[in-house]
């Protein structure tokens, strides 16, 4: 197949998966001359034809098309290579998209989406609070979608619940709209004997991963969050951050002010040019060790229950947001 073809092919993949539904012919046509293929409607037709011949996508009549299963595979394998360091500028892209104003308490932040079932969700509720209770989440706040609300491309199927956990990278959208550049350097998992965090364990970069850390460190049951909240020693998810250490007295200040929020998630910020937890920061810097915002996921993975999860799924309004303590009567 030819690159041109293939390229084709690939954007009205990726314009069905992002829909998460019937896209007819028509809509297609026009979704693809908005990212620059300019096709007719037959030609369209026809390479929809060759996508329902190889199984990517399913005829449903006049009502259009929907990608299939394999179509949503053979389009993340296609685009591997492309998201290579992708993880690093999508956290940019979405700490300057997020519109949440710290004074006013309105606009976006950036979440991460968990899917689950209502009966997962109360099996494991207790300790899911108890996450958020011990400190080991980015604040005290989350939402759940109801089936078929969307927050970016995912869209919450029938049967299931969006559990959405704020994400620590609103931490970097909130320091940059004071001025403040956050550079996150790596996720990782940290070592906490008697509810004091020791060190990092493991480290990922975020230049060069396709996949955050953390979801890796939890699929690979590598977490403890059950110890860490039972006896507070465990594995639990953060990362690391710098700032520039000129901008260390009004972080600290900022950072107060997210905790009486609810988005509180700094767990250490260091001094300039010094150690954090074994980690060198460079003259001009300091460190910052931030909770991760999955982590109250990572309950189902240890007590056998497998969810999707996707960290920076989307920006959510966070009006939408409500305090964990009141989960059990919103189930």
């Amino acid at each position: 197949m030819k690159a041109s073809r293939e390229n084709r092919n690939l954007a009205i993949l990726g314009l069905l998966k992002h829909h998460g539904g019937l896209l007819t012919s028509a809509e297609l046509t026009e979704g693809l001359a908005e990212q620059g293929f300019e096709l007719s409607e037959r030609t369209v037709r026809l390479y929809l034809q060759e996508l329902d011949a190889q199984g990517l996508t399913e005829n449903q009549g006049r009502r259009g098309r929907l990608i299939t299963p394999k179509g949503a595979a053979e389009l993340d394998a296609a685009r591997t290579l492309e998201r290579v360091g992708f993880l690093s500028a999508k956290i940019d892209q979405m700490s300057y998209g997020m519109s949440f104003d710290l004074m006013r308490r309105t606009g976006t932040i950036v979440v991460n989406t968990s899917l689950v079932k209502r009966e997962q969700l109360l099996f494991c509720l207790d300790k899911v609070c108890r996450v958020f209770e011990r400190g080991y989440a980015m604040g005290r706040l989350l939402s759940l979608l109801k089936p078929g609300e969307r927050v970016g491309d995912m869209v919450v199927p029938e049967g299931m619940l969006g559990f959405c956990s704020v994400c620590s990278i609103t931490l970097n959208g909130v320091l940059l709209k004071h001025g403040i550049p956050m550079r996150s350097r790596f996720g990782g998992l940290i070592e906490l004997v008697d509810g004091r965090p020791l060190r990092f364990l493991e480290m990922i970069n975020y230049d060069g991963t396709t996949i955050d850390p953390l979801e890796v460190f939890i699929r690979s049951a590598m977490t403890d969050y059950i110890g860490a909240v039972d006896r507070g020693t465990g594995r639990i998810g953060a990362s690391f951050r710098e700032v520039p250490d000129d901008s260390r007295d009004l972080v600290v200040e900022l950072a107060q002010k997210l905790d009486d929020v609810g988005l509180g998630g700094f767990m250490k910020i260091g001094m300039p040019g010094q150690d954090i937890l074994g980690i060198p920061v460079d003259d001009g810097r300091v460190g910052a060790v931030v909770i991760g915002g999955l982590n109250p996921m990572a309950i189902f993975e240890e007590l056998g229950i497998r969810v999707q999860s996707r960290a920076l799924s989307g920006l959510l309004e966070f009006t939408r947001l409500f305090p964990y303590d009141q989960l059990a009567d919103r189930v």
